[in-house]
C-alpha cells in the first residue's frame, strides 16, 4: 500500500501526492502571503475546487492552462471553468462521488457561500473525502459544523483537515466539536492567520483536541508535508 503525501501551501490549499499522481486542491497561490510555492511552479494533475471564492478558486485557470490539470469541481463552477478556458474539467455535485484513475472522490455538504470572481454563481459549496490507496481524508474545505459530521466519520478517516480560523468558517471550539464527531485519527488545522480577521493560535487548538479526544492534531507550516 502506497503511502499518500499531503502539503500543505497555507490556507486551506494541500498538494496530495498519491502514486506519482499530483493532486492540487484549492490553489490560493497568488495574493496568498503564506504560499511556499508560485503558481507558475506547482505540479497538477488534478485541481479540485470546493467552492466559487476567489480565496480557494485562486490560481486553477492559470494553473490547468499551464500544467493540463483536469479540475474536478461541482458542476455550476465546473461550466465556470470551461468558459475562463480550462480544456479538461470534471463535473460533480454533493453527495456523489466517482472513481478516477488516483482514487475515488465524493462531494460532501459544506455550508458556506460560493459566489465566483466575477459575481457569477457557483453553486453549492462542497467538502472532499477522499479515497486513495485504502485511505481516507477528509478535506472538509469552509464550513460551519453540522451533525452530519457523524456520518462521515463513519467512513473511518485517517486524516481530517478542518478549518478553525472562525468568523468565515468554523472556529477553534466548532472545529474541536468536529473533531468529535468525525473521530478521525488525526486532525489538520487550516485556514487560519491568512487574514487578521482570521487569526487563531493552532497551539492551543491542538492541546484541546489532544487532551478532550483520541486525535491526534499535526500543525503544518506552509510547505511542511504529513504521509498517511
Amino acid at each position: 500500500m502506497s503511502v499518500v503525501e499531503l502539503t500543505y501551501h497555507g490556507h486551506a490549499c494541500f498538494s496530495i501526492a498519491v502514486n506519482g499522481t499530483q493532486l492540487l486542491i484549492d490553489p490560493f497561490l497568488t495574493g496568498n502571503e503564506l504560499a511556499d510555492v508560485t503558481a507558475d511552479e506547482v505540479q497538477a494533475d488534478y485541481i479540485l475546487v470546493s467552492h466559487g471564492h476567489g480565496d480557494h478558486v485562486g490560481d486553477t485557470v492559470e494553473i490547468a492552462g499551464r500544467t493540463g490539470a483536469m479540475t474536478i469541481s461541482n458542476f455550476e463552477i465546473h461550466n465556470w471553468l470551461v468558459a475562463q478556458g480550462v480544456e479538461s474539467a470534471h463535473p460533480m455535485h454533493i453527495g456523489g462521488g466517482h472513481d478516477f484513475p488516483f482514487g475515488r472522490v465524493k462531494l460532501t455538504i459544506a455550508h458556506h457561500g460560493s459566489a465566483l470572481p466575477d459575481g457569477s454563481y457557483g453553486g453549492n459549496p462542497a467538502g472532499f473525502l477522499l479515497s486513495l490507496e485504502g485511505k481516507k481524508i477528509y478535506h472538509a474545505c469552509d464550513t460551519g459544523l453540522f451533525y452530519d459530521m457523524k456520518l462521515i466519520g463513519e467512513e473511518g478517516l485517517d486524516v481530517a483537515i478542518l478549518p478553525i480560523g472562525d468568523n468565515f468558517t468554523m472556529g477553534p471550539d466548532d472545529a474541536l466539536r468536529a473533531v468529535k464527531l468525525l473521530e478521525t485519527k488525526v486532525v489538520i488545522p487550516i485556514h487560519y492567520d491568512t487574514f487578521d480577521v482570521i487569526s487563531q493560535d493552532p497551539q492551543t487548538f491542538a492541546a484541546r483536541v489532544e487532551a478532550e479526544t483520541a486525535t491526534q492534531c499535526v500543525i503544518l507550516r506552509s510547505g511542511e508535508t504529513y504521509r498517511v
